[in-house]
């Protein structure tokens, strides 16, 4: 889930510490013992193939790149640093912002949102709304709103009333719209309104202050098979885009003038979350059981000049995990809260396609995405395609209900990291938009972190490290491979809000942006980002901001 685009310049008032380990709670059960794979800086591990047919290598689609990964390229300090909002640069929007595009040009991205697209100038530090369009049928909400949204709540039935108040009586429809975005290479930006899929284009291409246009859109009610929204999107190798809606895929040009092929998912499946695709056709879908407790489905299809495979012969394949409840808060769905990411590139040993299950304390799930590894011993209980299940602990006690996660899963090399997003509450949740702004100021959040290895030669996973001390509420985590760090965003009952950067080989706290206790610094679903000079690009719920080191 994702988008936004804004930019904040932020005046920062730091005293740079690094913090050491012995500060750290690291699981003691880190290691791996036994793990032959080869540890290589991570900025020289194998990266997915750039995709032609998007505006830049990376963030030009949500979580980054086509195999969903969420790394990225961009260098980060160590330290501590605490932020005054009020100071930074930054654009309204939302109430879902979950990711900032980049565009054709370094200078500026695409804001991408749950109410509009806008388009922000980034060069020499800005972030600056040049120009935005709203979305089809969609009013944009007004500062005003916004900032009511995100004011200070005694209570959850406070907020509640104020949310509902401006956004209907079901203010988690709100993410039916902008959830998964892309920029092609021709920067047109594309992103949902329900069951519209809209193209956007600047009026004029050498003066973006001369506005955005809605180049075309088309009205897929009639071809989701009885979807009430789209949920993803993503573009093939060969420049054709893939929508995802919950009860199936459909396949149109890139001019959204032709529907030109379409799959429907298992009568007993459904899908929450977007999709990842690899260079050679593959299209990896994890839908979830529409029963509590059902096996949900990981399928990978092949889709080659705008036609659907489901054929084994092409290299297509199905394959069920294991689904579970319905979770308190946060989670949708009875199966996975992650988009499927590719692991395993180029001339890498094993190629991968991982998932977190459904279960009420989740497994890590690698699925063999291409041919089977000879020799592979399957796992006991499961389906042959499945490589290797682990049950992420997060360093938390085997008492603990629930271990379960609503975001894609962050890969470097053959290392996985994975964050809790649920902590039982006496506070009955109904609504996930007015969930995830109450949790941290007035419900209490989760915490627990986790970092995985896939041991390329016994062909299973091996836990790294873990943190039971960290919080991770709603945000996607992302990490830089030229810093090895992995960034999580959370709330700390003392300091508020957090952005927090943990070493990608022990876990050890190395960075904190300290965003304070103002709801503007709540992600809600979002993707967290950094620019090209160190800056963070924080897509708040109520619109991204820039903040500066």
């Amino acid at each position: 889930m994702q988008k936004t685009y804004l930019y904040l310049m932020v005046c920062v008032i730091g005293a740079m510490s690094l913090a050491s380990c012995s500060e750290d709670s690291i699981s003691p059960d880190a290691g791996g013992d036994g793990d032959s794979t080869t540890e290589v800086p991570l900025a020289q591990v194998a990266k997915p193939k750039p995709n032609p047919w998007l505006a830049q290598e990376e963030y030009s689609i949500t979580h980054f790149n086509s195999a969903q990964t969420d790394a990225f390229s961009s260098a980060v300090k160590d330290g501590t640093f605490n932020i005054d909002l009020s100071k930074c640069q930054m654009t309204w929007s939302g109430p879902v912002n979950l990711m900032t595009l980049a565009s054709t040009s370094p200078n500026y991205m695409w804001g991408m949102s749950s109410d509009r697209v806008s388009y922000l100038d980034i060069s020499d530090g800005k972030l600056e709304r040049v120009a935005e369009a709203g979305l089809p049928g969609i009013t944009m909400k007004t500062q005003e709103q916004l900032t009511r949204i995100i004011a200070d709540h005694a209570t959850y039935d406070e907020l509640s009333k104020t949310v509902t108040d401006i956004l209907g009586p079901a203010p988690q429809m709100s993410m039916a719209n902008g959830n998964y975005v892309l920029c092609d290479k021709d920067n047109y930006a594309y992103t949902n309104a329900g069951q519209v899929m809209a193209r956007y284009r600047l009026a004029n291409p050498n003066n973006p202050k001369d506005g955005i246009m809605l180049d075309h859109q088309i009205r897929l009610t009639n071809f989701t098979f009885g979807s009430f929204t789209l949920v993803g999107a993503t573009m093939t190798y060969d420049g054709h885009l893939v929508v995802a809606a919950q009860n199936g895929l459909l396949v149109l040009n890139r001019a959204l003038t032709t529907i030109e092929d379409s799959y429907p998912l298992p009568s007993d499946q459904i899908l929450t979350n977007s999709i990842c695709i690899d260079e050679n056709g593959g299209v990896y879908v994890a839908s979830n059981s529409r029963t509590p407790g059902g096996k949900g489905l990981m399928q990978k299809l092949i889709c080659k000049d705008g036609k659907i495979s489901t054929s084994q012969a092409d290299g297509a394949w199905q394959a069920y995990y294991d689904g579970g409840p319905k979770a308190p808060c946060i989670k949708l769905g009875y199966g996975t809260g992650s988009t499927p990411t590719l692991m395993g590139f180029g001339q890498d040993e094993d190629k991968l396609v991982v998932i977190t299950d459904g279960s009420t304390r989740m497994k890590l799930v690698a699925f063999w995405r291409d041919e089977i590894t000879s020799g592979a011993q399957q796992v006991a209980g499961y389906d042959k395609r499945i490589a290797g299940v682990h049950e992420v602990t997060c360093g938390l006690p085997a008492s603990t209900e629930w271990i379960q996660s609503e975001q894609s899963v962050v890969v470097g090399g053959y290392d996985a990291f994975v964050v809790n997003n649920i902590n039982v509450t006496e506070q009955e949740i109904n609504d996930k938009i007015i969930g995830v702004i109450a949790i941290g100021p007035i419900v209490k959040g989760p915490q627990g972190t986790e970092c995985v290895r896939w041991n390329t030669k016994e062909n299973k996973w091996e836990s790294k490290w873990a943190r039971s001390d960290v919080s991770s509420v709603s945000m996607s985590p992302a990490v830089s491979p030229k810093s090895e760090m992995v960034f999580v965003c959370g709330w700390n009952d003392a300091s508020g809000w957090e952005v927090t950067g943990l070493d990608w080989k022990s876990g050890a706290t190395r960075h904190r942006t300290i965003l304070g206790k103002s709801n503007r610094a709540n992600g809600a679903y979002a993707n967290i980002q950094y620019l090209a000079n160190g800056d963070l690009l924080f897509n708040s719920v109520a619109g991204p901001i820039r903040i500066k080191y």
